[in-house]
């Protein structure tokens, strides 16, 4: 064994001389290798801190999400719902429930909009979660008369609060569209994802009015909750699907108006980890994927370049061979200099693969907010030594060696350099797997890019270079509709005399940033009711003030806007985008004719009771969802009639600088109350590409993946060629000898590289086609790419490989016939 050590050390040292006189060769294997090594160490951390690496979560193993479903999307759960499960469960225990809502924080800096969950006692118990600093809520903070009390996520407290211990203790106001209400912080949470949504505190449920009202405790419908559970000792997940099952079906028999069959709901149960990684499986294993095609091409592209190197140095080899080198000995020169190049592309790997983490970890984060917080450990550094362990036993075995019992060893030692067929084969199937795989990542990022210019090239219908929106938050703070009102009307009065500024509004919701925000609810115009089994028309609602649509330089359709007039104690009226007039009104125009809210969610709102409203126009559709606008179903409210759901949105139409005007709204709100919070200023172009930033990232991550596998794919086939041209010169001298043309020699050798081009983009097609529907059995919402991005990859690739083709044509037409033929 010792000798066996002993030789393998001499043969490393002689490999680092031999590498050493070939500085090019070695620097482009290092550098390939680097690349693909670098790429697969940083997704597989990506893939392990994702979906492999166990949650902080105390045994969380028997940790589970319950959610409820109604035509396909997640509906939540209504607390009379929970109580039903929670009684009659036995396979499940340690129920925790979360709500999301949004809370105005006072007293810790500048007022801020936070994303609050408000949770029972008994949530951070089931979660199986720990504080760092303080306490976290329990069974004392549900009682009736409990006192306020917040946990403030680790992230938060990190990023907004500078990691302050003195924060323990602070009161502070948390102010939500019903009042403001007073609590203390009681503690910070372990570093974790802040399940299930990305929230920045967590309270108690004396700290929500609305979680206290009867429309939260009583409502059946009024569904805003998640679930989780323990399961039982000894129970299993199946089973508790079973008894889940049979609890739902016995919930909406006793209950069959709050599950009406329209709406198709259903119950199911999965661990806790899989529900927080089921979005992001689908596109990290698509890139796990990309990352291992760039490995296979990087490997192909060494190994050609290994494979040609080999060649040349046939006739040392002989020597060895002659002189009483076994193939084991060889074998073993060989795998010394694969070592050597390996572990140099793995260690440059590895650096590359740090900033790459964070790269990929900020993009996977919109899928997964485990991504969030990913760092380099040592499992990075066990991949990069297997990949280049891989790498070194395919480039030490993959070349043909002579024999140490040859006859003519000495002669091929002399002979100049020729290219048996097996050879000549190895190289170009190496080159066809290059193309193969190039070709599928080329193809899958043409398709991203392709989506992406469309969402880029679609203009809106309205103004959104100088429209600056405003995020204001309501705070009522014991003040009363009619102060509201009055509040935001003398604000809007005074921004309007600004220098620059042409017209101010205040809406519900801003275009693409409050996207998320925008659901339906079911209406009926004229009075008409529809039938048991008639699909009942929805609608998004929103209020607006005067001068919103001239605002966004929008005109009125049919009819007029939004005045001065229409006001709390005059007649209700609305205005109506032009796809619901269309819709409703196909035979005649929308204009006074009246629409009602019939949801019976509207039941739950603080808002008084639904009233008929007079339309009294008609105005272009707004999509605030997509980019690329689609018909719209809207019904607009005046604010000075409907101020219980105002949004705090601000927009300001500016003819100079809209950010100048950032530091005037700030003053003037902060003046008429010292409390209000004046955030997230930007145009709505800025808007657009904030949002539009992810499909960016999610092109530029596609397209460094097929570019890096192009190049290389390029390299590899301009090698193949000037090898094979390397080793045929005698033939080309002999055929320029016997009369053929240099041009005919060009296109010979054009065309070798273009056929190995379509065959690779054959193989490709076929093995990215297969892939693809095995895939899709396995991740439903993968889609195939349509023909455009498939033709426009197999054009690149011909384009590149007749282009790699070019120098070492050129090369071959060149050849000197007399000096060709001496070279026997």
């Amino acid at each position: 064994m010792l000798n066996h050590i002993e030789m393998f050390l001499r043969d490393l040292r002689s490999a680092t001389r031999s590498l050493g006189r070939a500085k090019g060769l070695s620097l482009a294997v290092v550098l390939t290798l680097a690349l693909g090594i670098g790429a697969n160490a940083a997704m597989f951390s990506l893939v392990r801190g994702v979906l492999l690496r166990p949650l902080v979560n105390r045994d969380e193993s028997k940790l589970i999400y319950i959610r409820q479903s109604a035509n396909g999307g997640n509906a939540w759960f209504s607390v009379p719902e929970i109580q039903d499960i929670e009684a009659r469960s036995k396979t499940l225990t340690n129920f925790g429930d979360f709500s999301v809502i949004g809370f105005t924080l006072l007293g810790l800096g500048e007022p801020r909009t936070v994303q609050a969950g408000v949770v029972g006692g008994s949530y951070f118990q089931t979660m199986g979660l720990r504080p760092v600093l303080g306490r976290l809520l329990d069974s004392h903070d549900d009682i009736p008369n409990a006192a306020g009390a917040v946990v403030l996520t680790y992230r938060f407290w990190s990023t907004a609060l500078n990691r302050d211990p003195s924060v323990i203790g602070k009161t502070v106001r948390l102010g939500s569209f019903i009042d403001t209400r007073s609590a203390t912080v009681v503690g910070v949470l372990e570093p974790c994802v802040p399940y299930p949504q990305d929230t920045e505190i967590i309270s108690n449920i004396v700290t929500s009015a609305h979680h206290l009202s009867a429309t939260m405790v009583t409502g059946r419908i009024h569904r805003m909750t998640e679930l989780f559970a323990r399961l039982a000792p000894g129970a299993t997940l199946e089973q508790s699907r079973v008894e889940l099952d049979s609890i739902y079906k016995s919930m909406k028999g006793e209950h069959p108006v709050d599950y009406p069959s329209r709406t198709d709901f259903e119950i199911s149960a999965t661990r806790l980890r899989d529900e927080l990684t089921s979005g992001a499986r689908t596109i990290l294993l698509v890139l796990m994927a990309a990352s291992v095609l760039v490995f296979v091409i990087a490997c192909c592209n060494v190994a050609n370049l290994i494979l040609a190197r080999t060649v040349r140095r046939e006739s040392e080899l002989a020597v060895r061979a002659a002189l009483g080198a076994s193939t084991l000995d060889l074998r073993r020169l060989l795998l010394a200099e694969s070592v050597l190049l390996c572990s140099a592309g793995a260690i440059l790997g590895l650096v590359v693969a740090g900033p790459l983490l964070n790269v990929l970890g900020q993009y996977a984060s919109r899928f997964s907010l485990r991504a969030l917080d990913l760092t380099m450990d040592s499992s990075m550094l066990w991949v990069g030594a297997g990949l280049a362990v891989l790498a070194a036993a395919l480039l030490a075995f993959v070349p043909r060696l002579p024999s140490s019992g040859a006859t003519q060893g000495l002669g091929l030692a002399a002979a100049s350099t020729r290219m048996t067929g097996g050879t000549n084969r190895k190289l170009k199937a190496f080159a066809l797997v290059q193309i193969a795989a190039c070709f599928v990542l080329v193809a899958a990022s043409a398709a991203t890019v392709k989506t992406l210019l469309s969402l880029e090239t679609v203009r809106e219908r309205f103004e959104t270079r100088h429209v600056l929106a405003v995020n204001v938050p309501v705070m009522r703070d014991g003040r009363g509709p009619a102060q509201l009102v009055a509040y935001y009307q003398e604000a809007m009065r005074q921004i309007r005399q600004q220098p620059g500024v042409q017209n101010v509004a205040l809406t519900t919701a801003v275009p693409w940033r409050d996207r998320d925000n925008e659901f339906a609810l079911e209406f009926s115009t004229d009075g008409r009711v529809p039938g048991p089994d008639e699909k009942r028309p929805a609608s998004t609602g929103q209020v607006v003030s005067p001068g919103f649509f001239t605002t966004l330089g929008l005109p009125i359709l049919a009819g007029r806007d939004f005045n001065d007039a229409d006001r709390a104690d005059s007649e209700p009226v609305a205005l109506v985008s032009q796809s619901l007039a269309d819709q409703m009104f196909p035979n005649g125009n929308a204009v006074n004719h009246h629409v009602l809210w019939t949801d019976p969610l509207l039941k739950f709102s603080p808002a008084p009771p639904p009233v008929p409203r007079r339309i009294v126009g008609v105005v272009p559709d707004i999509d605030i969802r997509d980019f690329v606008p689609r018909p719209t179903m809207t019904i607009y409210h005046p604010m000075a009639q409907d101020p219980s759901n105002m949004g705090g949105r601000l927009l300001a139409d500016v003819s100079s600088d809209p950010y100048a005007l950032v530091q005037p709204i700030t003053r003037i709100m902060r003046k008429l109350y010292a409390d209000q919070p004046v955030e997230r200023a930007r145009t709505l172009e800025d808007i657009r590409t904030e949002v539009l930033s992810p499909e960016r990232l999610n092109a530029v991550i596609s397209a460094v993946f097929a570019v890096v596998s192009l190049l290389i794919a390029i390299v590899g086939v301009a090698g193949v060629l000037a090898f094979s041209v390397s080793a045929r010169t005698r033939e080309f001298g002999i055929r320029l000898a016997v009369g053929s043309q240099p041009r005919d020699i060009l296109m010979r050798v054009i065309a070798e590289g273009t056929a190995m081009a379509v065959g690779g983009l054959l193989v490709g097609l076929i093995c990215g086609f297969g892939l693809g529907k095995l895939a899709a059995a396995f991740m439903g919402d993968l889609k195939m790419p349509g023909m455009a991005p498939l033709v426009g990859a197999a054009l690149i690739l011909l384009i590149c490989a007749v282009t790699a083709s070019a120098m070492p044509a050129l090369r071959a037409a060149r050849v000197d016939v007399i000096q060709a033929l001496r070279t026997e």
